[in-house]
């Protein structure tokens, strides 16, 4: 299928910012290249972030991650440890990293509207030691995920002040909810169909 042109298409990096007004000077300013005691403070609050990968060919991976507040380690102010349970087996982030140790990650706090924003290079360790750091009921996570912190700042509400994703009153119902797993369902039918796989 031919995509035609987009005469409105911002193909230039001027284009993009003459649309723009500059940023304030504290919006550069916030950002600093370690964890300092304030954002380790809230980085132990967080049950959840979000992990942005991006393989070498520019396959790209942004999945949650959870775990009880205060899983997350910091043991010192350039990085982070993060430990991969068990899950889908799918390993879209891992097989990233693997290519191209570049990420992105935010973290939330139940009920807070600001986040804290992480960009760093990771590394995939089955180290021992830091195995035994994140076990639980006699069970280590396959690998842990070490990265090398290189930008971290606080993030403005903006966004989840619009959103109101921590209003009740806007929590979706039972009934309004989407049926996800007929959803899924459906998507692996289909697909099994198109390839001949078996679920």
């Amino acid at each position: 299928m031919t995509v035609p042109a987009d005469p409105h298409a911002v193909l230039s990096i001027s284009a993009l910012e003459s649309l723009y007004p500059a940023p304030n000077a504290s919006v550069s300013l916030k950002v600093i290249d370690h964890i300092d005691d304030g954002l380790r403070d809230s980085l132990a609050l967080s049950p959840l972030c979000f992990l942005a990968t991006a393989s070498a060919a520019g396959h790209l991976d942004c999945s949650p991650r959870g775990d009880p507040a205060g899983t997350l380690q910091v043991p010192d102010p350039y990085t982070l440890l993060l430990p991969d349970r068990p899950g889908n087996n799918r390993l879209d982030s891992l097989r990233n990293i693997v290519e191209n140790p570049e990420v992105g990650l935010i973290f939330l706090l139940p009920g807070v509207n600001e986040v804290v924003r992480v960009n760093g290079r990771a590394r995939l360790s089955t180290d021992p030691e830091l195995l035994g750091r994140f076990e639980v009921s006699g069970k280590l996570p396959r690998l842990v995920i070490s990265i090398a912190v290189r930008e971290a700042f606080m993030h403005c509400p903006r966004a989840f002040s619009a959103a109101e994703l921590w209003n009740p009153e806007r929590h979706l119902t039972p009934q309004q909810r989407p049926d996800f797993v007929s959803i899924f369902k459906e998507h692996v039918a289909r697909n099994a169909a198109l390839t001949g796989q078996t679920p």
